[in-house]
């Protein structure tokens, strides 16, 4: 990851709100299934001072994945809370549901490539103007992505993802960035871009797809959601004064 935007530095957060006014969401999640995981412990996870949370972004923490199992939630929960962790300007990805945004996402057709090109010949070596060139859906990237993570993990940090301290976590993340050695199933680079994409498109996507509880994404950039007009606002250098409107109309 670039060094000015390693989570703890404080220009974190100043880059999310200069250029990130909104995020496209590349996918729309749909509820996931049944619940069939008991509830996970979560105390192993980074822990950071920042403002109180209300019940939405608690209930975050309680939900309970329909894909992944509970060994790969541990690993997207520690991972999406290093790539936008809590501090001093607000909740970060962990408590506004992005876990939870990623694993309905993997129900839906774009997770099992239905609408992607997915026939050969796949030429991974290719310049990235010529597109995706794996042979893998999203829900296979993450599946052999995490396993690979964990093991690259283990052996070159001595515990798996979930378990290393934040220090080594962030140290990871940025090997998987730029391209981390003995990820045989699928490049540590192609991982890591989808799970960086998803956790921006759950922090900053409408509340009913299970990311941006409490719409604390929106508020942090100063969005104003699903409002019917606010055009009058476009062009003035002030923040926008009403709070955000979800698609449901709910108001943050």
């Amino acid at each position: 990851m670039d060094n000015n935007n390693q989570p703890g530095n404080p220009q974190r957060r100043a880059f999310f709100r200069r250029s990130l006014p909104i995020i496209p969401v590349a996918a729309v999640a749909a509820a996931g299934g049944a619940a069939t995981l008991a509830t996970l412990d979560n105390s192993h996870l980074p822990t950071v001072p920042g403002p109180a949370v209300n019940t939405a972004l608690r209930d975050a923490a309680q939900y309970q994945p329909s894909y992944f199992s509970a060994e790969e939630y541990r690993f997207v929960q520690s991972a999406v809370a290093r790539l936008i962790p809590k501090d001093e300007l607000g909740p970060g990805a962990l408590e506004a549901g992005v876990p939870e945004f990623i694993d309905r996402q993997m129900d839906t057709p774009y997770a099992a490539g239905s609408n992607w090109y997915m026939q050969g010949p796949f030429q991974p070596d290719v310049a990235p103007e010529m597109g995706y060139q794996l042979r893998l859906s999203p829900r296979e990237i993450y599946r052999l992505g995490i396993a690979a993570a964990n093991q690259w993990c283990n052996k070159n940090l001595g515990k798996a993802f979930a378990e290393l301290s934040t220090a080594d976590q962030d140290k990871a993340l940025s090997a998987m960035e730029h391209g981390a050695q003995g990820f045989d199933s699928l490049p540590s680079a192609t991982f890591f871009a989808m799970l960086w994409g998803n956790t921006k498109e759950g922090f900053f996507s409408d509340p009913l797809h299970g990311g941006n509880k409490d719409m604390v994404g929106w508020k942090l950039i100063g969005f104003p959601g699903a409002r019917a007009d606010f055009m009058d606002w476009i062009e003035r250098d002030e923040a926008y004064p009403q709070p955000p409107v979800s698609i449901h109309g709910q108001r943050g």
